[in-house]
Protein backbone atom coordinates (compact mmCIF):
# COMPACT_ATOMS: atom_id res chain seq x y z
CA UNK A 1 0.00 0.00 0.00
CA UNK A 2 1.52 3.30 -1.15
CA UNK A 3 1.62 6.39 1.05
CA UNK A 4 2.64 8.71 -1.81
CA UNK A 5 0.68 12.00 -1.54
CA UNK A 6 -2.45 11.84 -3.69
CA UNK A 7 -5.40 13.96 -4.76
CA UNK A 8 -8.98 12.70 -4.89
CA UNK A 9 -10.84 14.12 -7.88
CA UNK A 10 -14.61 13.66 -7.88
CA UNK A 11 -16.14 13.69 -11.36
CA UNK A 12 -19.95 13.67 -11.33
CA UNK A 13 -20.82 13.40 -15.01
CA UNK A 14 -24.05 12.67 -16.83
CA UNK A 15 -23.53 8.91 -17.15
CA UNK A 16 -21.45 8.09 -14.07
CA UNK A 17 -19.83 9.31 -10.87
CA UNK A 18 -16.10 8.64 -10.65
CA UNK A 19 -13.74 8.84 -7.69
CA UNK A 20 -10.23 9.24 -9.09
CA UNK A 21 -6.83 9.27 -7.41
CA UNK A 22 -4.02 11.20 -9.07
CA UNK A 23 -0.39 11.64 -8.04
CA UNK A 24 1.73 14.76 -8.53
CA UNK A 25 2.75 13.62 -12.04
CA UNK A 26 -0.84 13.37 -13.22
CA UNK A 27 -0.86 9.58 -13.22
CA UNK A 28 -4.15 7.88 -12.41
CA UNK A 29 -3.39 5.49 -9.55
CA UNK A 30 -6.92 4.51 -8.55
CA UNK A 31 -10.48 4.66 -9.86
CA UNK A 32 -13.93 3.90 -8.53
CA UNK A 33 -16.79 4.26 -11.01
CA UNK A 34 -20.51 4.13 -10.31
CA UNK A 35 -22.83 4.13 -13.33
CA UNK A 36 -25.89 6.33 -12.82
CA UNK A 37 -29.23 6.89 -14.47
CA UNK A 38 -28.80 10.27 -16.20
CA UNK A 39 -32.36 11.32 -15.37
CA UNK A 40 -35.99 10.28 -15.05
CA UNK A 41 -38.86 11.96 -16.92
CA UNK A 42 -42.09 12.65 -14.98
CA UNK A 43 -43.33 14.42 -18.13
CA UNK A 44 -42.25 14.22 -21.80
CA UNK A 45 -39.10 16.27 -22.32
CA UNK A 46 -38.34 16.60 -18.61
CA UNK A 47 -35.02 15.44 -17.17
CA UNK A 48 -34.79 15.25 -13.38
CA UNK A 49 -32.72 13.44 -10.77
CA UNK A 50 -32.72 13.22 -6.97
CA UNK A 51 -29.72 15.17 -5.57
CA UNK A 52 -29.38 12.56 -2.80
CA UNK A 53 -28.92 9.96 -5.54
CA UNK A 54 -25.78 11.79 -6.69
CA UNK A 55 -24.46 11.91 -3.12
CA UNK A 56 -25.11 8.23 -2.49
CA UNK A 57 -23.58 7.32 -5.87
CA UNK A 58 -20.47 9.25 -4.86
CA UNK A 59 -20.23 7.19 -1.68
CA UNK A 60 -20.49 3.97 -3.68
CA UNK A 61 -17.86 5.18 -6.15
CA UNK A 62 -15.47 5.87 -3.28
CA UNK A 63 -16.14 2.43 -1.77
CA UNK A 64 -15.26 0.86 -5.13
CA UNK A 65 -12.12 2.97 -5.22
CA UNK A 66 -10.84 1.81 -1.84
CA UNK A 67 -11.83 -1.79 -2.55
CA UNK A 68 -9.93 -1.87 -5.85
CA UNK A 69 -6.76 0.17 -5.19
CA UNK A 70 -3.61 -0.32 -3.18
CA UNK A 71 -3.54 3.35 -2.24
CA UNK A 72 -4.24 4.36 1.33
CA UNK A 73 -7.04 6.85 2.14
CA UNK A 74 -4.54 8.53 4.48
CA UNK A 75 -2.48 9.47 1.41
CA UNK A 76 -5.16 11.87 0.17
CA UNK A 77 -3.97 15.44 0.72
CA UNK A 78 -6.76 17.30 -1.07
CA UNK A 79 -10.10 16.95 -2.88
CA UNK A 80 -11.64 18.75 -5.87
CA UNK A 81 -15.06 18.37 -7.51
CA UNK A 82 -16.01 18.67 -11.18
CA UNK A 83 -19.56 18.11 -12.39
CA UNK A 84 -21.92 18.27 -15.33
CA UNK A 85 -22.95 21.81 -16.20
CA UNK A 86 -26.29 23.54 -15.75
CA UNK A 87 -28.03 21.08 -13.39
CA UNK A 88 -29.87 23.12 -10.72
CA UNK A 89 -31.09 22.29 -7.19
CA UNK A 90 -33.56 24.01 -4.82
CA UNK A 91 -32.90 23.97 -1.06
CA UNK A 92 -34.98 25.38 1.79
CA UNK A 93 -33.64 27.29 4.82
CA UNK A 94 -32.72 24.04 6.60
CA UNK A 95 -30.81 22.79 3.57
CA UNK A 96 -33.48 20.26 2.63
CA UNK A 97 -33.98 19.43 -1.04
CA UNK A 98 -37.34 20.80 -2.18
CA UNK A 99 -37.69 18.91 -5.45
CA UNK A 100 -35.60 16.81 -7.84
CA UNK A 101 -32.73 18.53 -9.59
CA UNK A 102 -33.50 19.78 -13.08
CA UNK A 103 -30.79 18.17 -15.22
CA UNK A 104 -29.09 20.07 -18.04
CA UNK A 105 -30.75 17.81 -20.64
CA UNK A 106 -34.21 19.04 -19.62
CA UNK A 107 -36.34 20.42 -22.47
CA UNK A 108 -39.22 22.13 -20.64
CA UNK A 109 -39.99 25.75 -21.41
CA UNK A 110 -41.28 28.44 -19.06
CA UNK A 111 -44.45 30.31 -20.02
CA UNK A 112 -43.02 33.83 -20.27
CA UNK A 113 -45.53 36.38 -21.53
CA UNK A 114 -44.62 39.59 -19.71
CA UNK A 115 -42.51 42.01 -21.75
CA UNK A 116 -39.22 43.20 -20.27
CA UNK A 117 -40.24 46.78 -20.83
CA UNK A 118 -38.25 50.00 -20.61
CA UNK A 119 -35.02 50.77 -22.41
CA UNK A 120 -33.88 47.15 -22.34
CA UNK A 121 -36.78 46.10 -24.56
CA UNK A 122 -35.99 48.90 -27.00
CA UNK A 123 -32.30 47.97 -27.06
CA UNK A 124 -33.02 44.30 -27.72
CA UNK A 125 -35.41 45.24 -30.52
CA UNK A 126 -32.84 47.53 -32.18
CA UNK A 127 -30.17 44.81 -31.91
CA UNK A 128 -32.50 42.14 -33.27
CA UNK A 129 -32.23 40.14 -30.05
CA UNK A 130 -35.83 40.06 -28.84
CA UNK A 131 -36.32 36.47 -30.04
CA UNK A 132 -33.03 35.33 -28.52
CA UNK A 133 -33.84 36.94 -25.16
CA UNK A 134 -37.32 35.42 -25.20
CA UNK A 135 -35.90 31.93 -25.78
CA UNK A 136 -33.35 32.48 -23.01
CA UNK A 137 -36.15 33.40 -20.58
CA UNK A 138 -38.15 30.35 -21.63
CA UNK A 139 -35.18 28.04 -21.03
CA UNK A 140 -34.35 29.47 -17.59
CA UNK A 141 -35.33 26.86 -15.01
CA UNK A 142 -36.01 29.46 -12.32
CA UNK A 143 -38.67 31.07 -14.52
CA UNK A 144 -40.39 27.71 -15.01
CA UNK A 145 -40.27 26.97 -11.29
CA UNK A 146 -41.77 30.30 -10.32
CA UNK A 147 -44.54 30.02 -12.90
CA UNK A 148 -45.39 26.32 -12.62
CA UNK A 149 -44.40 25.40 -9.04
CA UNK A 150 -44.76 28.70 -7.15
CA UNK A 151 -45.07 26.93 -3.80
CA UNK A 152 -41.62 25.37 -4.36
CA UNK A 153 -40.09 28.64 -5.46
CA UNK A 154 -41.58 30.44 -2.44
CA UNK A 155 -39.78 27.99 -0.11
CA UNK A 156 -36.48 28.14 -2.03
CA UNK A 157 -33.74 29.64 0.10
CA UNK A 158 -30.83 28.45 -2.05
CA UNK A 159 -30.77 27.92 -5.81
CA UNK A 160 -27.46 26.26 -6.71
CA UNK A 161 -25.76 24.13 -9.32
CA UNK A 162 -24.87 20.48 -8.71
CA UNK A 163 -21.25 21.52 -8.10
CA UNK A 164 -22.34 23.85 -5.29
CA UNK A 165 -24.53 21.14 -3.80
CA UNK A 166 -21.70 18.59 -3.66
CA UNK A 167 -19.22 21.14 -2.31
CA UNK A 168 -21.77 22.03 0.40
CA UNK A 169 -22.24 18.35 1.30
CA UNK A 170 -18.47 17.94 1.54
CA UNK A 171 -17.60 21.07 3.54
CA UNK A 172 -20.83 22.30 5.14
CA UNK A 173 -20.21 25.67 3.45
CA UNK A 174 -22.39 27.21 0.75
CA UNK A 175 -19.51 27.87 -1.62
CA UNK A 176 -18.74 27.08 -5.24
CA UNK A 177 -16.14 27.74 -7.92
CA UNK A 178 -16.35 30.51 -10.50
CA UNK A 179 -15.23 27.84 -12.96
CA UNK A 180 -18.45 25.87 -12.46
CA UNK A 181 -20.92 28.68 -13.15
CA UNK A 182 -22.38 27.67 -16.49
CA UNK A 183 -26.16 27.83 -16.77
CA UNK A 184 -29.20 30.08 -16.65
CA UNK A 185 -28.08 32.00 -13.59
CA UNK A 186 -27.18 35.68 -12.96
CA UNK A 187 -23.44 35.17 -13.44
CA UNK A 188 -21.21 37.84 -14.98
CA UNK A 189 -19.11 35.85 -17.44
CA UNK A 190 -16.72 38.75 -18.01
CA UNK A 191 -15.90 39.56 -14.38
CA UNK A 192 -16.39 36.01 -13.00
CA UNK A 193 -18.67 37.28 -10.24
CA UNK A 194 -22.38 37.41 -9.61
CA UNK A 195 -23.96 40.13 -11.70
CA UNK A 196 -24.08 43.71 -10.49
CA UNK A 197 -27.36 45.06 -9.16
CA UNK A 198 -28.43 46.75 -12.40
CA UNK A 199 -27.55 43.86 -14.69
CA UNK A 200 -30.43 42.78 -16.97
CA UNK A 201 -30.13 39.15 -15.84
CA UNK A 202 -31.78 40.01 -12.51
CA UNK A 203 -34.81 41.13 -14.54
CA UNK A 204 -34.80 38.04 -16.77
CA UNK A 205 -35.06 35.58 -13.86
CA UNK A 206 -36.45 35.62 -10.29
CA UNK A 207 -33.21 34.57 -8.58
CA UNK A 208 -32.08 36.75 -5.64
CA UNK A 209 -28.45 37.31 -4.55
CA UNK A 210 -29.12 35.63 -1.20
CA UNK A 211 -29.98 32.37 -2.98
CA UNK A 212 -26.51 32.02 -4.48
CA UNK A 213 -23.31 30.57 -2.99
CA UNK A 214 -20.08 32.36 -2.22
CA UNK A 215 -17.69 32.15 -5.18
CA UNK A 216 -13.97 31.40 -5.18
CA UNK A 217 -11.57 30.89 -8.08
CA UNK A 218 -10.23 27.50 -9.26
CA UNK A 219 -7.37 26.33 -7.07
CA UNK A 220 -8.54 28.26 -4.01
CA UNK A 221 -9.64 26.50 -0.79
CA UNK A 222 -13.36 26.00 -0.21
CA UNK A 223 -13.29 24.38 3.21
CA UNK A 224 -12.48 21.08 4.84
CA UNK A 225 -14.15 17.70 4.81
CA UNK A 226 -16.76 17.39 7.55
CA UNK A 227 -16.93 14.32 9.76
CA UNK A 228 -20.10 13.08 8.06
CA UNK A 229 -18.66 13.61 4.59
CA UNK A 230 -15.36 11.97 5.58
CA UNK A 231 -17.19 8.84 6.71
CA UNK A 232 -19.19 8.82 3.48
CA UNK A 233 -16.05 8.99 1.34
CA UNK A 234 -13.87 6.74 3.51
CA UNK A 235 -11.44 9.55 4.32
CA UNK A 236 -10.23 11.47 7.36
CA UNK A 237 -12.05 14.53 8.65
CA UNK A 238 -10.41 17.84 7.78
CA UNK A 239 -8.99 17.02 4.34
CA UNK A 240 -9.00 20.33 2.38
CA UNK A 241 -11.43 20.77 -0.51
CA UNK A 242 -10.33 23.02 -3.39
CA UNK A 243 -12.31 24.77 -6.11
CA UNK A 244 -12.15 23.12 -9.53
CA UNK A 245 -14.50 23.85 -12.45
CA UNK A 246 -17.17 22.33 -14.69
CA UNK A 247 -16.46 19.02 -16.40
CA UNK A 248 -15.80 20.61 -19.80
CA UNK A 249 -13.48 23.25 -18.31
CA UNK A 250 -11.57 20.62 -16.33
CA UNK A 251 -11.39 18.40 -19.42
CA UNK A 252 -9.71 21.24 -21.31
CA UNK A 253 -7.22 21.83 -18.49
CA UNK A 254 -6.52 18.09 -18.18
CA UNK A 255 -5.88 18.00 -21.93
CA UNK A 256 -3.25 20.74 -21.62
CA UNK A 257 -5.38 23.47 -23.22
CA UNK A 258 -3.97 26.67 -21.74
CA UNK A 259 -3.74 28.97 -24.80
CA UNK A 260 -5.84 29.93 -27.85
CA UNK A 261 -3.56 28.07 -30.30
CA UNK A 262 -4.63 24.73 -28.76
CA UNK A 263 -8.07 23.54 -29.83
CA UNK A 264 -9.56 21.21 -27.23
CA UNK A 265 -12.31 18.98 -28.53
CA UNK A 266 -14.68 16.87 -26.49
CA UNK A 267 -16.38 13.90 -28.07
CA UNK A 268 -18.89 13.52 -25.26
CA UNK A 269 -22.67 13.61 -24.87
CA UNK A 270 -22.29 17.21 -26.05
CA UNK A 271 -19.52 17.63 -28.63
CA UNK A 272 -17.49 20.82 -28.24
CA UNK A 273 -14.40 22.66 -29.38
CA UNK A 274 -12.83 25.19 -27.01
CA UNK A 275 -9.90 27.54 -26.79
CA UNK A 276 -8.58 29.04 -23.54
CA UNK A 277 -7.75 32.72 -23.46
CA UNK A 278 -6.80 35.44 -21.00
CA UNK A 279 -8.99 37.80 -23.05
CA UNK A 280 -12.79 37.86 -23.05
CA UNK A 281 -13.56 36.52 -26.54
CA UNK A 282 -17.17 35.74 -27.45
CA UNK A 283 -17.36 32.63 -29.69
CA UNK A 284 -20.39 34.25 -31.34
CA UNK A 285 -21.98 37.68 -31.03
CA UNK A 286 -23.50 38.16 -27.56
CA UNK A 287 -22.62 34.59 -26.55
CA UNK A 288 -20.20 34.77 -23.60
CA UNK A 289 -17.12 32.61 -23.17
CA UNK A 290 -17.48 30.28 -20.21
CA UNK A 291 -15.16 30.44 -17.19
CA UNK A 292 -12.07 28.28 -17.65
CA UNK A 293 -10.55 25.97 -15.04
CA UNK A 294 -7.69 28.45 -14.75
CA UNK A 295 -8.51 31.49 -12.61
CA UNK A 296 -9.48 34.61 -14.57
CA UNK A 297 -9.28 32.79 -17.90
CA UNK A 298 -12.02 32.29 -20.45
CA UNK A 299 -13.08 29.30 -22.50
CA UNK A 300 -14.58 30.22 -25.87
CA UNK A 301 -16.76 27.28 -26.84
CA UNK A 302 -18.65 26.07 -29.88
CA UNK A 303 -21.11 23.36 -28.91
CA UNK A 304 -22.89 20.64 -30.85
CA UNK A 305 -25.66 19.78 -28.42
CA UNK A 306 -26.21 16.01 -28.11
CA UNK A 307 -23.14 15.50 -30.28
CA UNK A 308 -21.92 12.00 -29.46
CA UNK A 309 -25.39 11.20 -28.21
CA UNK A 310 -25.98 10.44 -31.91
CA UNK A 311 -23.25 7.82 -31.79
CA UNK A 312 -24.88 6.24 -28.74
CA UNK A 313 -28.22 6.38 -30.58
CA UNK A 314 -26.72 4.56 -33.57
CA UNK A 315 -25.16 1.88 -31.40
CA UNK A 316 -28.45 1.35 -29.58
CA UNK A 317 -30.60 1.22 -32.73
CA UNK A 318 -28.21 -0.44 -35.23
CA UNK A 319 -25.25 -1.84 -33.29
CA UNK A 320 -26.69 -4.73 -31.31
CA UNK A 321 -24.76 -7.24 -33.42
CA UNK A 322 -21.37 -5.64 -32.62
CA UNK A 323 -22.18 -5.35 -28.95
CA UNK A 324 -23.21 -9.01 -28.74
CA UNK A 325 -20.12 -10.23 -30.61
CA UNK A 326 -17.86 -8.06 -28.46
CA UNK A 327 -19.36 -9.56 -25.32
CA UNK A 328 -18.83 -13.09 -26.66
CA UNK A 329 -15.19 -12.34 -27.56
CA UNK A 330 -14.50 -10.39 -24.39
CA UNK A 331 -13.38 -7.27 -26.25
CA UNK A 332 -14.49 -3.64 -26.21
CA UNK A 333 -17.40 -2.92 -28.61
CA UNK A 334 -15.45 0.11 -29.90
CA UNK A 335 -13.05 -2.28 -31.65
CA UNK A 336 -15.87 -3.64 -33.81
CA UNK A 337 -17.41 -0.23 -34.38
CA UNK A 338 -14.03 1.00 -35.63
CA UNK A 339 -14.01 -1.93 -38.06
CA UNK A 340 -17.45 -0.80 -39.21
CA UNK A 341 -16.15 2.72 -39.90
CA UNK A 342 -13.06 1.47 -41.71
CA UNK A 343 -15.14 -0.61 -44.14
CA UNK A 344 -16.34 2.64 -45.69
CA UNK A 345 -14.16 5.04 -47.72
CA UNK A 346 -13.67 8.63 -46.57
CA UNK A 347 -16.67 10.71 -47.53
CA UNK A 348 -19.10 7.81 -46.95
CA UNK A 349 -19.82 7.58 -50.69
CA UNK A 350 -21.47 11.00 -50.66
CA UNK A 351 -23.62 10.55 -47.56
CA UNK A 352 -23.51 13.91 -45.71
CA UNK A 353 -24.91 14.59 -42.25
CA UNK A 354 -25.74 17.87 -40.51
CA UNK A 355 -25.73 17.16 -36.74
CA UNK A 356 -28.35 19.61 -35.46
CA UNK A 357 -30.57 17.08 -33.67
CA UNK A 358 -31.06 19.54 -30.81
CA UNK A 359 -30.61 23.15 -32.00
CA UNK A 360 -29.41 25.99 -29.81
CA UNK A 361 -30.71 29.44 -28.94
CA UNK A 362 -29.24 31.05 -32.07
CA UNK A 363 -30.73 28.58 -34.57
CA UNK A 364 -34.03 27.36 -33.07
CA UNK A 365 -35.44 26.20 -36.41
CA UNK A 366 -32.55 23.84 -37.20
CA UNK A 367 -33.05 20.12 -37.65
CA UNK A 368 -30.74 17.23 -38.27
CA UNK A 369 -30.33 16.25 -41.92
CA UNK A 370 -28.78 13.46 -43.96
CA UNK A 371 -28.47 13.95 -47.72
CA UNK A 372 -27.03 11.93 -50.57
CA UNK A 373 -28.66 8.55 -49.83
CA UNK A 374 -28.30 5.90 -52.56
CA UNK A 375 -28.71 2.16 -52.93
CA UNK A 376 -24.97 1.68 -52.26
CA UNK A 377 -25.31 2.85 -48.66
CA UNK A 378 -25.40 0.60 -45.60
CA UNK A 379 -25.53 1.18 -41.87
CA UNK A 380 -21.72 1.39 -41.95
CA UNK A 381 -21.95 4.40 -44.27
CA UNK A 382 -24.46 6.03 -41.92
CA UNK A 383 -22.20 5.45 -38.92
CA UNK A 384 -19.20 6.98 -40.65
CA UNK A 385 -21.36 9.88 -41.89
CA UNK A 386 -22.36 10.62 -38.27
CA UNK A 387 -18.71 10.85 -37.23
CA UNK A 388 -17.84 12.93 -40.28
CA UNK A 389 -20.79 15.28 -39.72
CA UNK A 390 -19.71 15.95 -36.15
CA UNK A 391 -16.15 16.63 -37.27
CA UNK A 392 -17.36 18.98 -40.04
CA UNK A 393 -19.45 20.93 -37.50
CA UNK A 394 -16.52 21.20 -35.09
CA UNK A 395 -14.19 22.27 -37.92
CA UNK A 396 -16.68 25.04 -38.61
CA UNK A 397 -16.38 25.92 -34.92
CA UNK A 398 -12.60 25.92 -35.18
CA UNK A 399 -12.72 28.45 -38.02
CA UNK A 400 -15.07 30.65 -36.05
CA UNK A 401 -12.81 30.55 -32.98
CA UNK A 402 -9.72 31.33 -35.04
CA UNK A 403 -11.46 34.35 -36.53
CA UNK A 404 -12.72 35.58 -33.14
CA UNK A 405 -9.40 34.96 -31.34
CA UNK A 406 -7.19 36.19 -34.16
CA UNK A 407 -5.01 33.14 -33.46
CA UNK A 408 -4.63 30.02 -35.59
CA UNK A 409 -5.21 26.66 -33.90
CA UNK A 410 -1.99 24.68 -34.35
CA UNK A 411 -2.70 21.75 -32.01
CA UNK A 412 -5.78 19.64 -31.55
CA UNK A 413 -6.42 17.73 -28.33
CA UNK A 414 -9.39 15.35 -28.33
CA UNK A 415 -10.96 13.92 -25.17
CA UNK A 416 -14.28 12.42 -24.13
CA UNK A 417 -15.70 8.96 -24.71
CA UNK A 418 -15.56 9.21 -28.50
CA UNK A 419 -11.83 9.92 -28.40
CA UNK A 420 -11.23 6.27 -27.52
CA UNK A 421 -12.08 5.35 -31.11
CA UNK A 422 -8.96 5.29 -33.29
CA UNK A 423 -11.17 5.58 -36.36
CA UNK A 424 -12.84 8.73 -35.02
CA UNK A 425 -9.44 10.22 -34.14
CA UNK A 426 -7.99 9.56 -37.61
CA UNK A 427 -11.10 10.87 -39.30
CA UNK A 428 -10.87 14.04 -37.18
CA UNK A 429 -7.22 14.61 -38.14
CA UNK A 430 -8.10 14.18 -41.82
CA UNK A 431 -11.07 16.58 -41.73
CA UNK A 432 -9.20 19.26 -39.74
CA UNK A 433 -5.97 18.79 -41.68
CA UNK A 434 -3.84 18.87 -38.52
CA UNK A 435 -2.57 16.27 -36.07
CA UNK A 436 -5.17 15.10 -33.55
CA UNK A 437 -3.67 14.25 -30.17
CA UNK A 438 -5.17 12.08 -27.45
CA UNK A 439 -4.25 13.00 -23.84
CA UNK A 440 -2.29 10.44 -21.86
CA UNK A 441 -5.32 9.62 -19.68
CA UNK A 442 -8.95 9.12 -20.53
CA UNK A 443 -9.95 10.81 -17.25
CA UNK A 444 -9.13 14.33 -18.38
CA UNK A 445 -11.95 16.01 -16.42
CA UNK A 446 -10.75 14.40 -13.21
CA UNK A 447 -7.16 15.31 -14.05
CA UNK A 448 -8.14 18.95 -14.56
CA UNK A 449 -9.75 18.99 -11.11
CA UNK A 450 -6.63 17.36 -9.67
CA UNK A 451 -4.49 20.09 -11.25
CA UNK A 452 -6.63 22.70 -9.47
CA UNK A 453 -6.08 20.89 -6.17
CA UNK A 454 -2.34 20.49 -6.82
CA UNK A 455 -2.00 24.26 -7.21
CA UNK A 456 -4.13 24.82 -4.10
CA UNK A 457 -1.90 22.47 -2.13
CA UNK A 458 1.19 24.37 -3.24
CA UNK A 459 2.64 21.44 -5.16
CA UNK A 460 3.07 23.84 -8.10
CA UNK A 461 3.39 27.63 -8.17
CA UNK A 462 0.68 28.14 -10.79
CA UNK A 463 -1.60 26.31 -13.19
CA UNK A 464 0.80 26.60 -16.14
CA UNK A 465 3.53 24.75 -14.22
CA UNK A 466 1.05 22.17 -12.96
CA UNK A 467 -0.16 21.53 -16.51
CA UNK A 468 3.42 21.08 -17.72
CA UNK A 469 4.09 18.52 -14.99
CA UNK A 470 0.77 16.66 -14.98
CA UNK A 471 -0.36 16.51 -18.64
CA UNK A 472 1.15 15.03 -21.77
CA UNK A 473 0.13 13.60 -25.12
CA UNK A 474 -0.59 9.91 -25.52
CA UNK A 475 -1.42 8.75 -29.04
CA UNK A 476 -1.36 11.11 -32.00
CA UNK A 477 -2.98 10.80 -35.43
CA UNK A 478 -1.51 12.56 -38.46
CA UNK A 479 -3.72 13.60 -41.39
CA UNK A 480 -3.40 11.77 -44.69
CA UNK A 481 -2.86 14.45 -47.39
CA UNK A 482 -5.01 12.78 -50.05
CA UNK A 483 -7.87 12.09 -47.66
CA UNK A 484 -7.68 15.61 -46.24
CA UNK A 485 -8.00 17.04 -49.74
CA UNK A 486 -11.17 15.03 -50.36
CA UNK A 487 -12.66 16.09 -47.02
CA UNK A 488 -11.73 19.72 -47.66
CA UNK A 489 -13.77 19.75 -50.88
CA UNK A 490 -16.75 18.06 -49.25
CA UNK A 491 -16.59 20.50 -46.36
CA UNK A 492 -16.29 23.68 -48.44
CA UNK A 493 -18.41 22.74 -51.44
CA UNK A 494 -21.18 20.79 -49.67
CA UNK A 495 -21.27 20.90 -45.86
CA UNK A 496 -20.89 24.67 -45.41
CA UNK A 497 -23.77 25.25 -47.84
CA UNK A 498 -26.21 22.76 -46.30
CA UNK A 499 -27.61 24.90 -43.49
CA UNK A 500 -28.41 27.96 -45.60
CA UNK A 501 -30.10 25.78 -48.23
CA UNK A 502 -32.11 23.75 -45.71
CA UNK A 503 -33.05 26.34 -43.08
CA UNK A 504 -36.06 27.68 -45.07
CA UNK A 505 -37.35 24.12 -45.26
CA UNK A 506 -36.83 23.66 -41.52
CA UNK A 507 -39.01 26.71 -40.91
CA UNK A 508 -41.67 25.33 -43.24
CA UNK A 509 -41.62 22.01 -41.36
CA UNK A 510 -42.14 23.89 -38.10
CA UNK A 511 -44.97 26.00 -39.50
CA UNK A 512 -46.81 23.11 -41.14
CA UNK A 513 -46.45 20.43 -38.48
CA UNK A 514 -46.16 22.46 -35.29
CA UNK A 515 -42.73 20.91 -34.62
CA UNK A 516 -41.68 22.30 -31.21
CA UNK A 517 -38.88 24.84 -30.99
Amino acid sequence: MTDEPLILAIDNGTQSVRALLFDARGELVGKGKEEIEPYFSPEPGWAEQDPEYYWQSLGRACKRLWDETNASPEAVRGIAVTTQRGTVINLDREGRVLRPAIVWLDQRRAPVDEPIGGLWDLAFRLLGLRGTIQRLREQTQANWLKAMQPEIWEKTDRFILLSGYLNWRLTGRMVDSTGSQVGYIPFDYKRHQWCRDRDIKWQLMPVKPSMLPELVHPGEPMGELTREAAEHLGLSEGVPVFAAASDKACEILGSGGVSPDIGCMSYGTTATINTTNQRYVEPARFLPPYPAAMPRHYSSEVMIYRGFWMVSWFKREFGLREQRIAEERGIAPEVLFDELVNRVPPGSMGLMLQPYWSPGISNPEAKGAVIGFGDVHTRAHLYRAILEGLAYALREGRERLEKRNGVAIRKLRVAGGGSQSDAAMQLTADIFGITAERPHTYETSGLGAAINAAVGLGWYDDHEKAVQAMTRVGDHFNPDPETSQLYDRLYREVYTRMYDRLSPLYRKIRDITGYPE
